[in-house]
């Protein structure tokens, strides 16, 4: 598999080479006390304790026009960061910052690139003075290291594990091969006599499904394949679902089994409510239930056409669902008729547009700015006086979304931050109404104990 990339720059003769030679085990790069020794970027496998990627020294970064020579060797340090997983902006602690640092730093905030600072010689106390000085650059505290010596290597680890983690992850995402996109999978669930069959025969125009004043006609669920606008689809009919307690045929516990295994096999599922009805515990734990399982889902009231005060009672679930379904926002909640057929379209429209969201994956580019921009706004909390370091996050996998943040003492973070990072996620990228799966990971530096 393709290995992170991990792009090492800086102004010239701060060590990079040096650094790039240490992570690789080998002398592979030239080093030289004269500047501007590396001109064309190189690349080997790196590694660091557990953390494998491969390691890009670039020729020194130099203020110069495009057509000098200077200026070529600057262009490949850009190409080179435009697929890396993170950059190493290394300084000399010993000789601090330059106006060449300030220059680069300020470019760099424009790359979009994970970033952490690095001091290079600062073994002995020699080099302290431009490592506190380095915090003028904005990027936090720096790394002190000696790639010469081989020292603060630890250090380097834990700021770089969270982004070769997440490049690892999202690499080996790539690289298997993606779902192909089949017949959408739609399941139709509900309690008894909620009109399920009646709506799958108006959706076929055809009585495929027995239907009748009484409940509990389905005993188990029906596979149907249909095309709906060329776009193929297969319906899921699904026996009714009690309450538990009142359960007792050993048939009828059969059904509601097979009805979860109904929602396990979906991509979305439809909760059908008896409009004459309304909304009632169950149906909320059926929709519980379903988000539980990671599955898109669409709350759609049935019989509409025999529905009294319409209005008030479209809005009094509304209502009802934004309180009793709080852990998620944006819901669809559409009206249906299984006997005239006014909403079929719509609820299909909405379920090939709910399925995409639920299949949706977002850039680790966008994910980032969108990361930034949400800790800006809102920063994390310090518990106990101890500040808690969100360094990046990428998506795990869709399907549903699912996604992991790094970084260190997140176990602390407080439910109520990480309501805020889902609800500001759901916003930016256009994920409302389907269950989102956020991961907090802080990783253990290996070297701690040695």
């Amino acid at each position: 598999m393709t290995l992170p990339k991990v792009v090492i720059i800086g102004r010239p003769n701060v060590g990079k080479s040096t650094l790039f030679n240490r992570l690789v085990g080998k002398r592979i790069a030239l080093v030289d006390d004269t500047p501007g020794v590396t001109r064309d970027r190189r690349e080997g496998e790196a590694t660091l304790s557990d953390l494998r990627f491969t390691a890009v020294d670039t020729a020194g970064l130099e203020d110069a026009v495009a057509e000098s020579l200077s200026g070529r060797m600057r262009m490949q340090t850009e190409a080179a960061l435009g697929d890396a997983a993170a950059a190493l902006l290394v300084i000399d602690s010993r000789a601090g910052l330059t106006p060449l640092d300030r220059h680069f730093a300020d470019w760099l905030r424009t790359q979009h690139v994970p970033l952490i600072l690095v001091a290079n010689k600062a073994e002995g106390s020699a080099g302290d003075s431009g490592i506190y000085e380095a915090f003028e650059l904005g990027f936090g505290e720096a790394v002190a290291i000696s790639a010469e010596h081989g020292e603060g290597m630890g250090d380097l680890h834990e700021a770089l594990a969270p982004y070769v983690d997440a490049a690892t992850s999202a690499l080996q995402r790539d690289a298997d091969d993606e779902e192909a996109e089949g017949p959408l999978r739609l399941a139709i669930v509900g309690r008894p006599n909620a009109g399920k069959s009646t709506l799958i025969n108006r959706i076929l125009e055809e009585e495929r499904l027995v239907t009748g004043p009484e409940a509990g006609i389905t005993r188990d669920s029906i596979e149907i394949e249909w095309s709906w606008q060329g776009r193929d689809v297969r319906l899921i009919d699904t026996a009714g679902v009690r309450k538990r307690a009142r359960v007792q045929d050993k048939l009828e516990k059969l059904s509601v089994a097979d009805t979860r295994r109904a929602i396990d096999f979906a991509e979305v599922v439809v909760l059908l409510l008896d409009a004459t009805l309304g909304l009632e515990a169950q149906d909320l734990k059926i929709a519980d239930q379903v988000l539980q399982e990671g599955r898109a889902l669409i709350i759609c009231l049935s019989k509409w056409d025999v529905a009294e005060d319409q209005s008030r009672l479209f809005n009094g679930v509304k209502a009802a669902l934004a309180d009793g379904l709080s852990q998620i926002s944006g819901v669809p909640l559409l009206t249906v008729s299984g006997e005239t057929g006014k909403g079929i379209d719509t609820l299909i429209q909405v379920a090939f547009e709910q399925r995409d969201a639920w299949s949706r994956r977002v850039s680790t580019g966008a994910l980032n700015r969108w990361f930034e921009e949400a800790l800006d706004k809102n920063p994390p909390p310090a518990p106990g006086g101890k500040r808690i370091k969100m360094r990046y996050i990428t998506q795990a996998k869709s399907r549903p979304p699912s996604f992991i943040v790094f970084g260190s003492r997140l176990d602390a973070l407080p439910r109520s931050y990480e309501r805020y990072l889902v609800n500001s996620l759901r916003s930016a990228f256009d994920l409302e109404g389907v269950p989102l799966r956020l991961t907090m990971r802080s990783k253990a530096n290996p070297y701690a104990d040695r």
